[in-house]
C-alpha cells in the first residue's frame, strides 16, 4: 500500500524550524507578545492533535501557518466579544461617568456649588464623599483633598507632601478610582433606599 503522506510530520523539530517565523507573523498581526506566544503554542498543539489531517500536499510550514491564521482569528473574535462585554460594564461603571479616559475629573461630574433645591442632595453627596475619603489610604486621600478640594497645583502638592510628581499622579489616579467606586455604590444604595421608602 502506497504511503499517502510522502512527507510525514516531524513535531519535534517545529519549534526550532518554524517557531520564530510563526511568532513574528502572529506578533505582527496581534501586536501582543503574550497573545502571539500563546497562538503559536496552540498552533503546535493543534498540529500534533490533528496531524492525521496533514495530506502532504503542501509544506509543513504552510500547513502550520494555516492553523496559526485560524488561531489568530479565534483570538481576535474572543477579544472583540470581551471588549463588547467590557464596554457594557464601562457604561455602567460610575468611574466612567466621573472621569475621562486620562483619569481626570469630567467637567460637571460633581458640581460642588449647588443650584437652588439641590442643597440637600449635595449635602448627602458630600457626606458620602467624605465617608469614602476615610476608606482610602491616607496618602491617596491627602493628594485628592489637596488637588480637588483645595485646588493646589501639582508642584504645591509635591512640596507639601514631599513626594515626586510621578508618585503624586499614581496616588491621585488610585484615589479617583477608589472614590468613584465607593461613591457610586453608596450613592446608588442611598438613592434606591429613598425611592423605596
Amino acid at each position: 500500500m502506497a504511503d499517502t503522506n510522502p512527507h510525514p510530520l516531524n513535531p519535534e523539530s517545529w519549534v526550532d524550524e518554524y517557531g520564530d517565523f510563526l511568532f513574528r507573523y502572529a506578533n505582527s498581526r496581534l501586536r501582543n507578545t503574550n497573545a502571539a506566544e500563546e497562538a503559536v503554542q496552540e498552533t503546535f498543539l493543534a498540529g500534533v492533535r490533528y496531524s492525521d489531517q496533514y495530506s502532504g500536499a503542501g509544506s509543513e510550514r504552510g500547513w502550520l501557518m494555516g492553523i496559526l491564521k485560524r488561531k489568530i482569528i479565534d483570538y481576535v473574535r474572543a477579544q472583540n466579544k470581551h471588549n463588547r462585554v467590557s464596554s457594557y460594564e464601562d457604561e455602567h461603571d460610575p468611574s466612567t461617568q466621573m472621569f475621562d479616559a486620562m483619569g481626570n475629573w469630567k467637567p460637571g461630574a460633581i458640581n460642588w456649588t449647588p443650584a437652588p433645591g439641590e442643597a440637600i442632595e449635595l449635602a448627602e453627596l458630600r457626606a458620602i464623599v467624605r465617608g469614602c475619603l476615610d476608606t482610602l489610604p491616607k496618602g491617596q486621600a491627602d493628594v485628592f483633598v489637596l488637588s480637588v478640594m483645595e485646588e493646589l497645583s501639582s508642584e504645591e502638592i509635591c512640596d507639601e507632601l514631599k513626594i515626586s510628581p510621578s508618585n503624586m499622579w499614581v496616588r491621585i489616579h488610585r484615589a479617583r478610582l477608589g472614590l468613584a467606586k465607593c461613591v457610586g455604590s453608596k450613592w446608588n444604595v442611598e438613592s434606591e433606599t429613598k425611592h423605596h421608602a
